[in-house]
């Protein structure tokens, strides 16, 4: 009989939430009535919800039956906080100028230059200025301008610090070649090596990433809190999964309270946006913005509205593309309820006293045209170049625009307890160096497009971390 019902709804261009579709199923009435429900409401909106059916009925005397009593919800006692200076909404000071980009190369360096000189085995970095002709064994830190590979397979960085530039060279016999071959453009290193006793060539012995901690940990406290994430959404796609949807929120509604799910990240590409990708429209179930929007509203809404949720975006999402990107403008999140905190992407947040950084991911598309061994179809490896480079996005001028702001945004100052992106709608976990990596799935399964570049995607999964022990759970709700 569902199917029955969102066929007549689909035939009058009409989108049911997954509560409104709950009461008409549950109730078993006839098809005839079902018309004449869906009839009457074609006439007032695209959209229906759990109220508008109820109205309906309550005109109908007899035919409503009341809602199930369900029990009191646990009381939930939540500690969520948008960590100072990791969101770019409302401080974006940028306008294309000179200084601008300026400002922005000299923010990432200082900020990552900091980090790297924290690292116990790497001592006394010297200014790039002072260490031509030195002819000793000595460290440096730069930014790395350029890089080529010669006739004869040698590699040649040229880094840069804030005042002066230097040819670095890493042989092909060198013990440090492979890890020279993974050094992206505009990326921060420390460089121990031999500078030339005669002209400014320095010849590398070993690369060091600003790298989270090797003994940085995860530290177990004694809540059972736990936070899940749900990714690329994709709301207004053909190809959304809503069967899925229905099955996370009933597994929401019944065990929220004893898995004390309190906290839900949505990590960008909520809907599927208008002209994200040649031939969209023909994927295109809802092909207006705002509607994609509303009814994304409502089906957040199924959620229970005790959970804290955090949203920010994606590429998908009606914002500006370069990074970092503020949070969704109000004319398109009017319809959401008040536990919907909308922020920028990325975000650092602090979720009982843990660190979790949020980033869409588009520059894993970057990550993986510019580093040989990394591939769409493990996403996880890319999160872990960024966690070495202490850097979400690094490379300037690829495919994903970036801002320059006073400020590096896509620096990863705070080494967090969970890091989670999205994205290329893959479904994993792994741990690196006591941080809690995911990458958190879609609720879209293939669409046209993707097949034709041979995408597969891994939908349905909710990713489940707790905040007291660390321990990480792919709940699956695309198995039948």
């Amino acid at each position: 009989m569902r199917d029955e019902i969102l066929s007549a709804a689909a035939r009058r261009n009409l989108f049911l939430s997954p509560e409104a579709l709950e009461i008409i199923d549950s109730n078993g009435y006839s098809l005839d009535f079902v018309n004449t429900l869906l009839n009457s409401l074609s006439n007032n909106a695209m959209f229906v919800t759990k109220q508008d059916v109820i109205d309906f009925l309550n005109g109908d005397k007899g035919l409503f039956e009341p809602e199930k009593i369900i029990k009191p919800r646990v009381k939930r006692n939540t500690d969520l906080e948008i960590m100072d200076g990791s969101d770019i909404t409302g401080n974006s000071t940028c306008t294309g100028t000179i200084e601008d980009f300026t400002n922005y190369f000299r923010s990432r360096f200082s900020q990552l230059k900091r980090i790297i000189e924290r690292r116990r085995d790497f001592e006394s970095p010297h200014p790039i200025r002072k260490v031509k002709n030195i002819g000793r064994e000595l460290n440096i830190i730069g930014m790395v301008f350029d890089k080529k590979v010669t006739k004869n397979g040698h590699i040649i960085l040229t880094v840069e610090d804030e005042d002066s530039s230097i040819p670095v060279l890493i042989g092909k016999d060198s013990d440090i070649f492979a890890e020279g071959e993974k050094i992206v453009q505009d990326e921060v290193i420390g460089i121990h090596g031999q500078a030339a006793t005669k002209g400014d060539l320095f010849i590398a012995r070993q690369i060091y990433h600003p790298d989270i901690p090797a003994d940085h940990r995860w530290v177990p406290s004694d809540t059972g809190s736990s936070v899940a994430f749900l990714s690329d959404i994709h709301i207004g796609s053909k190809e959304f999964l809503r069967g899925s949807w229905e099955k996370m929120i009933a597994f929401l509604k019944a065990h929220s309270d004893d898995q004390q799910i309190n906290y839900i990240i949505m990590p960008g590409d909520v809907v599927d946006g208008i002209g994200a990708y040649p031939g969209q429209e023909a994927d295109l179930e809802i092909d207006d913005i705002y509607d994609q929007y509303h009814a994304l509203s409502e089906y957040i809404k199924e959620i229970p509205d005790d959970i804290r949720l955090v949203l920010h975006p994606g590429n998908h999402d009606a914002c500006r593309l370069a990074e970092p990107q503020p949070a969704l403008n109000e004319i398109y999140t009017k319809s959401f309820d008040s536990n919907v905190a909308m922020v920028g992407n990325p975000i650092n947040m602090k979720i009982e006293g843990r660190i979790v950084t949020s980033y869409h991911g588009k520059s894993i598309d970057d990550w993986i045209s510019g580093v040989r061994e990394l591939t769409y179809e493990n996403p996880l490896l890319v999160m872990k170049y960024m966690a070495e480079r202490r850097h979400l996005a690094p490379m300037y001028g690829q495919r994903n625009a970036l801002a320059p702001e006073k400020k590096d945004y896509l620096v990863m100052d705070n080494v967090p307890d969970i890091f989670v992106s999205g994205h290329v709608h893959g479904a994993g976990t792994m741990e690196y160096h006591g941080v809690r990596m995911i990458n958190a799935s879609t609720w879209q399964s293939q669409t046209d497009y993707q097949k034709m570049h041979n995408f597969n995607p891994d939908p349905g999964i909710m990713p489940i971390v707790n905040l007291g022990t660390g321990k990480m759970v792919l709940k699956n709700f695309a198995k039948d």
